[in-house]
């Protein structure tokens, strides 16, 4: 017979358990960053498919009004925050509400970000404004959320953030976005060894090429250069919200328990 196990527990022998329990996050609450559409939305949903309560936010009510419905229809509860991650007072209202509402947050997923300017820049000509802006939207809000979170969560939860292949190669012409990318890469690994001794893990997802509404409109890719894309990763085709989902729940659940300071790759291969 199968037994649920909290997320605190570790089984002595695997065979005290359903090794598929282990990936549920009943009972659990996780607050998702830039939910509205894209990989946000896919991990938000993610999440409710596995058990979760979510505190979801982003800058487009109507979007996060549609992906609560989709919680909702998963028979989980759903808390939209309206609201920009680079303002000072988001993270904080996020925190409070997810406390004020659920009275504990287990797991939070640093999503929003991206490159906010339509074009690239080469780096003699890189702005100094631009820079700035990459760095306080793709690194700072995990660098504030994080030290907010550990001060509340309770052994077995888990810090996560979003962050990119271009991390892990050139970015070229978007060099901003890659050095914060590589930046919450090397605080996550830093997080998961002072915040171990706290039973707080700390790890990143870093997505390849996943076909969002960012791609096109910053990315310059246009829908009829996919198919080429998709030819040059080895598993031969484009990712999607859900296979960076999965791997989302499998480091926030108990399946994951014993798994800290690393990067997922979700890319195929490339």
């Amino acid at each position: 017979m199968s037994q649920n196990l909290s997320r605190t527990q570790t089984p002595l022998d695997p065979a005290d358990a359903n090794v598929m329990d282990l990936f549920r996050l009943d009972g659990t609450v996780a607050v998702v960053t830039g939910a509205g559409r894209g990989i946000g939305r896919g991990i938000a949903l993610g999440m409710a498919d596995a058990g979760a309560d979510v505190v979801i936010t982003a800058r487009r009510e109507n979007e996060l009004d549609e992906v609560a419905a989709q919680i909702a229809k998963r028979g989980r509860k759903a808390i939209k925050v309206v609201a920009d991650i680079t303002a000072a007072e988001t993270i904080p209202t996020l925190v409070d509400t997810a406390m004020s509402t659920f009275g504990r947050i287990d797991t939070w997923v640093s999503n929003a970000g991206t490159s906010d300017h339509p074009g690239n820049f080469s780096f003699d000509e890189f702005p100094e404004w631009h820079w700035d802006n990459q760095h306080a939207l793709n690194l700072r809000p995990h660098f504030v959320a994080s030290r907010a979170c550990s001060a509340i969560m309770k052994p077995g939860s888990c810090l996560i953030g979003i962050s990119s292949i271009a991390a892990l190669k050139a970015a070229v012409n978007f060099s901003a976005y890659g050095s914060a990318k590589a930046g919450m890469n090397a605080l996550s690994v830093t997080m998961a060894t002072e915040l171990g001794p706290k039973g707080i893990r700390s790890n990143i997802v870093s997505p390849g090429n996943v076909p969002t509404e960012s791609t096109f409109k910053i990315g310059g890719i246009t829908e009829e250069m996919l198919p080429a894309i998709a030819a040059r990763v080895p598993i031969g085709r484009l990712g999607t919200p859900t296979d960076c989902a999965a791997a989302v729940v499998w480091l926030a659940s108990p399946a994951g328990s014993w798994v800290t300071g690393q990067n997922i790759v979700v890319s195929g291969g490339q």
